[in-house]
């Protein structure tokens, strides 16, 4: 199974950019579909009331409840005081699966942490370019996973993108999405140095195309066991906490390693 694991659904109120004012899904399904991604996770646009957006977002889910599994966005300061309230009833009601908060906002408080781990939830924190943070987040909730969107930069900060490789290797329990990273052989050290269990596919859909996105990491040259995991296999562990096979373990707990490409296709190819 494919998971796209980084989508935005539905409206904003701001009408500033495209990122805050709509994310029709209508041609991102079609496109997904066309590159054999099974489910998708989404979450709203920046809003200015996240009840409100994530309630919006359950109703969009009940259209395509086959291929969306929805996560609660959160302001961490303007939500303060409610946010294990508004998790519980996006989780019972819902059903959701995950919680994404965003630093341009509001960086994760021990309120939005401690909210995660009582629901079992794992947390895309979108860094904003300061992946410092997480030296914060990750020792003080080892039992959170923590899932770095863009490897820390959607504004292609190389630093950004070489410090969460580095978490990557040093916390068991932070990963990082691939969505809308243009460097590619950021991706490329990230497998190869933290190891392909640390990296989950992601599109940053609707507004880039899934299709170019997936290819990426097809073109990563991985055997299919390693491309497996990133496409969908590390997600559905997040999402599910489903055991694994004996293979598959025995893989994730040896060190990370150097790896050859399927024959004919080069981990740096462009």
């Amino acid at each position: 199974m494919i998971i796209d694991f980084h989508c935005h659904a539905g409206k904003g109120n701001a009408m500033t950019a495209p990122w805050n004012t709509d994310a029709p899904l209508g041609a991102y399904l079609r496109r997904a579909e066309a590159a054999g991604i099974d489910r998708t996770v989404v979450f709203p646009l920046f809003h200015d009331d996240y009840a409100k957006a994530n309630a919006e977002l359950a109703r969009l889910i009940t259209r395509h409840p086959d291929r969306l599994i929805g996560f609660a966005f959160v302001h961490a300061r303007r939500d303060q005081g409610r946010i294990m309230s508004m998790i519980e009833r996006a989780v019972r009601l819902w059903r959701f699966r995950g919680i994404k908060v965003h630093g341009h906002e509001a960086m994760p408080t021990r309120e939005v942490c401690e909210t995660a781990r009582a629901f079992c939830l794992p947390l895309l924190v979108d860094v904003a370019g300061k992946p410092s943070v997480i030296e914060m987040l990750a020792p003080e909730y080892r039992d959170v996973n923590f899932v770095v969107p863009h490897l820390g930069s959607f504004a292609d900060d190389w630093r950004a993108h070489q410090q969460v490789v580095d978490q990557l290797m040093h916390h068991p329990n932070v990963y990082g999405d691939t969505s809308g990273v243009r460097r590619f052989d950021y991706i490329v050290q990230a497998v190869e140095r933290a190891g392909s269990h640390k990296i989950i596919f992601g599109s940053d859909g609707p507004w880039l195309h899934p299709g170019v996105e997936i290819e990426k990491i097809r073109l990563l040259g991985l055997p299919r066991l390693e491309e497996d995991l990133i496409l969908g296999g590390n997600a559905a562990r997040l999402l599910t906490g489903a055991r694994i096979g004996r293979t598959v373990q025995s893989q994730l707990n040896s060190p990370p390693r150097s790896f050859r490409p399927r024959e004919g296709v080069s981990l740096y190819s462009t």
